[in-house]
């Protein structure tokens, strides 16, 4: 044997192939996998520049871009970067997996419901009225810098009051409302505008920003359409359209759990 493969070695793969299919993940999502497997293309080509055949003039070379090139990806992926560690930190699905096992109270149920029901009542009105709405609501990721761009509330979540926002002729109802902590933190805000061309051409601003938003966080973002009234959800950079109020009061109750 030339070599000693144990149970270390085989971890040691394994962890390897979790964090390049986690890196892949998450390039693809943030639209830059064109950009990773760029980068893998070249490391390979210094791999083998450098370790198999020994160029020691085109390998230095290659070995200062690589040295220089660490602090140009973090900036490049500064935003890939942020939301890994905010994931990483916030443990999602570590504290999924023990509400799964320990089941949920009776209080906190109720008080998602508390929560939900009032969004869930206010689209359904707006799109009875085709008032148009768009609404975020944060999850892991905080929205500090979106919230910042509109006029703060910081109000409990209320049917009425969510309707009066978004009314047309009110001050506030072009721009995004940001519900945060189970709070309607603030209104009027501005969303970062998806230009994917995968968006069907009938959908409006009010979607493209929803997309924009849901593809930069993990927030979800509700729709309700000016011309058709019709709801809309974008999560994690997917539209699910065409929503009545029992399949959008289904998708809250689950993401926001």
């Amino acid at each position: 044997m030339f070599f000693d493969f144990g149970v270390k070695d085989i971890v040691d793969i394994v962890l390897v192939a979790l964090m390049l299919y986690y890196i892949y993940r998450l390039m693809k999502e943030s639209r830059s996998l064109n950009v990773f497997i760029g980068i893998i293309v070249f490391v390979v080509i210094w791999l083998f520049v450098s370790q198999v055949i020994e160029m020691r003039l085109l390998g230095s070379i290659m070995d200062k871009l690589v040295s220089v090139g660490v602090v140009g990806l973090i900036v490049l992926f500064q935003e890939e970067i942020r939301k890994f560690l905010y994931s990483l930190g916030t443990h999602q699905r570590m504290r999924g997996l023990f509400k799964f096992f320990s089941g949920k109270k009776t209080a906190e149920i109720e008080e998602d419901k508390e929560t939900i029901m009032p969004i869930v009542m206010a689209c359904m009105d707006m799109s009875k009225g085709k008032v148009g709405a768009l609404i975020v609501i944060e999850r892991a990721i905080p929205l500090d810098d979106i919230a910042n761009t509109g006029d703060e509330i910081d109000s409990r979540i209320n049917q009425r009051l969510i309707e009066n926002i978004f009314f047309k002729n009110s001050p506030l109802h072009d721009g995004a409302m940001v519900i945060s902590k189970k709070r309607i933190r603030a209104a009027g805000c501005i969303l970062p505008v998806s230009h994917s061309l995968d968006i069907p051409k009938e959908l409006g601003l009010r979607h493209r920003a929803a997309m924009g938003i849901s593809q930069d966080s993990d927030a979800i973002a509700i729709v309700v359409s000016e011309e058709t009234g019709r709801i809309s959800v974008a999560i994690k950079g997917e539209f699910r359209l065409r929503l009545s109020a029992e399949e959008l009061e289904s998708v809250l109750a689950r993401e926001m759990a």
